[in-house]
């Protein structure tokens, strides 16, 4: 590693990762409040409106105009002083759907407005963005990459350089508890956290503590990432592959009440693959002409799920 490893220097290493995935990439000052190419008014904007109506409408054709309207409002629409259960919420209409009613044919229909299509990754808008300034408050900060779906920022990556003894992984984790505290109405639409020094990297929740933001150590499910790979490539291509990722926050996230504090949860690498390893077996194992060798104990993915059983 030479002088010339700095923190932009990651930071590009990040957008050819995405750009590797699918995703398209921009320069947050390219699409900023004022520039021939901006996508929002304000830099107290979160949210990329032009990319999210485009989204809703094209994944909800069938759903009338005013009845997404209502949806994209209730996503506009801060309804506690409470950061976790606004996050709550969101990933709820993230989750879930919106539920809304309009007048067809006279007579009331209940229906969903989809924020995401699951089904088809690419119907959505993928997009990674570096230095996105954002002013909330008395506060202006530019979090290193945001990722978006369809206009909803929903990660947040930090990044140090590995070369200054001083800024460390556990420095962008501490950098991401201040965007917590001074924007958080980013936060509220938040999926996942990643912090990284360009080569450690870890990646949690918002109610994570620094204990529990933790490395992803596999790309693909198949293989423990090799020593020299970087961490942070390891999450980049692992955890935001569009499939993965829209199956990690489809069904590994969730959240617990604990004495009144909202405590959010996200699978682990090894649970991640375990349960959609385990489900895949039980799928051949019903189909008389499934293949059931990766399914054996041998295989680390089922070792590793029936340690998490055996935890349990």
């Amino acid at each position: 590693m030479t002088s010339h490893f700095t923190e932009s220097t990651v930071e590009e290493a990040v957008r050819e990762w995405t750009d590797g995935l699918a995703y398209a990439v921009l320069h947050g000052p390219e699409i900023a409040p004022g520039e021939s190419a901006a996508e929002r008014e304000s830099f107290s904007d979160v949210l990329l409106m032009g990319r999210l109506s485009d989204a809703i409408e094209r994944i909800n054709p069938k759903v009338p105009d005013n009845a997404r309207d209502e949806a994209l409002r209730r996503v506009l629409r801060t309804e506690t002083p409470n950061l976790l259960e606004n996050n709550r919420r969101f990933h709820r209409m993230l989750v879930d759907g919106i539920d809304i009613e309009y007048q067809a044919y006279g007579r009331t229909v209940h229906d969903k407005v989809w924020l995401i299509d699951f089904a088809k990754p690419d119907n959505n808008d993928w997009l990674a963005v570096n230095q996105f300034s954002i002013s909330e408050g008395k506060h202006t900060r530019r979090p290193d990459v945001i990722m978006f779906i369809n206009g909803l920022p929903l990660v947040v990556i930090e990044l140090k350089n590995a070369v200054d003894e001083n800024a460390t992984t556990k420095k962008a984790f501490d950098q991401l508890q201040t965007y917590k505290l001074q924007l958080p109405t980013l936060m509220t639409y938040n999926v996942c956290l990643v912090a990284s020094d360009g080569i450690t990297a870890r990646i949690g929740t918002l109610t994570a503590g620094w204990d529990r933001f933790m490395p992803w150590r596999t790309t693909d499910g198949k293989e423990i990432a090799s020593k020299g790979k970087p961490e942070l490539q390891t999450i980049i291509q692992g955890v935001f592959e569009k499939e993965r990722f829209l199956d990690l926050i489809q069904h590994f996230i969730v959240f617990e009440v604990d004495a009144g504090t909202i405590i959010k949860k996200m699978a682990g690498y090894h649970q991640f693959h375990a349960v959609n390893k385990a489900v895949d077996c039980t799928l051949r194992a019903v189909s008389p002409k499934g293949d059931r060798r990766d399914c054996s104990p041998e295989n680390w993915l089922f070792h590793d799920l029936l340690a998490t059983f055996s935890r349990s």
